[in-house]
């Protein structure tokens, strides 16, 4: 997956994310790297590894970081072509990877008692809600971007994010019924194994029922601005990996600065997607509502 295949964003697909906060790009990915990143997920989900762990008690396992566990696989995600002019014309060039993490989910067993997605814990959220809490839910604008791609096999059980279409504009919070789990409105995206689904920060969003009999993995890259905290712990040695782009050194987090290491001017960092996105069409990123 190279940048020389990328295309100028279609305006439909734009304006339906403006519209639902959430899109589904076609055949993001080969069906040759689903298959290799699928065996190095489960690899990294076999080790005894602990950095960068992320397990909690409703059994979910994973990892934050990946693509500095295995750049191999995981680094073509960074800049995939499909996706990233999508990111940048929604956000703007002055942006970055925050996060790559791995997701795994078991199916519940038959008849065994329901542990997640209760109603006391029905597990509706946006993302950043630190932002919310300090900032205020009428001042969170459009900050970030998720690009959720599927691993394992997909079907209506599988336990596919779902979503409640329109959400991000909401200045409340989604009205679960009584002894309900879902939000009126709440649906699962039709979501094919080659494809991706972004979504936006402020949409409500949750994981769905996995009940298929086999465990959903999955991979979310978080993309936003560069003045944004990372989530990921540092990983400085990627930024040494030879090879890179200069697009590739950015979404990895290069800071601004001249060649020789000195101070450059805020938002000189950006200047790689900045002119691609330049060459690539003589339309402006749009604002963010």
């Amino acid at each position: 997956m190279t940048l020389d295949k990328a295309y100028r964003p279609d305006p439909d697909i734009l304006d339906a994310f403006e519209r639902d906060g959430y899109v589904v790009l076609r055949d993001a990915i080969a069906p040759e790297w689903r298959k290799e990143a699928a065996a190095a997920a489960t690899r990294l989900l076999a080790s005894d590894r602990m950095l960068g762990r992320d397990r909690s008690v409703d059994g979910k396992d994973g990892f934050r970081g990946i693509v500095a566990m295995d750049d191999t696989t995981f680094l073509p995600l960074v800049a995939n072509p499909t996706v990233l002019p999508v990111v940048v014309a929604l956000l703007s060039p002055n942006v970055y990877l925050m996060s790559s993490n791995l997701i795994h989910l078991p199916s519940m067993p038959p008849g065994a008692p329901r542990t997640i997605r209760v109603p006391e814990r029905h597990g509706w959220h946006r993302d950043m809600s630190t932002a919310t809490r300090d900032l205020g839910v009428d001042s969170v604008r459009r900050m970030s971007i998720k690009a959720a791609y599927y691993l394992s096999e997909l079907s209506p059980d599988a336990g596919v994010t779902m979503v409640v279409p329109g959400s991000h504009t909401d200045t409340g919070p989604v009205i679960v019924p009584a002894g309900a789990i879902d939000p009126p409105g709440a649906i699962t995206p039709d979501v094919g194994p080659y494809d991706v689904m972004l979504f936006e920060n402020r949409l409500w969003h949750a994981g769905g029922l996995n009940t298929s009999g086999r465990p959903r993995l999955a991979v979310m890259m978080q993309y936003g601005y560069r003045w944004l905290a990372a989530i990921d712990d540092p990983a400085p040695e990627l930024l040494q990996r030879e090879g890179l782009s200069d697009i590739e050194r950015q979404l990895l987090g290069r800071p601004d600065r001249h060649p020789d290491g000195s101070i450059a001017h805020e938002g000189a960092g950006a200047a790689p997607l900045r002119t691609w996105w330049e060459h690539l069409t003589p339309h402006p990123a749009r604002l963010p509502g």
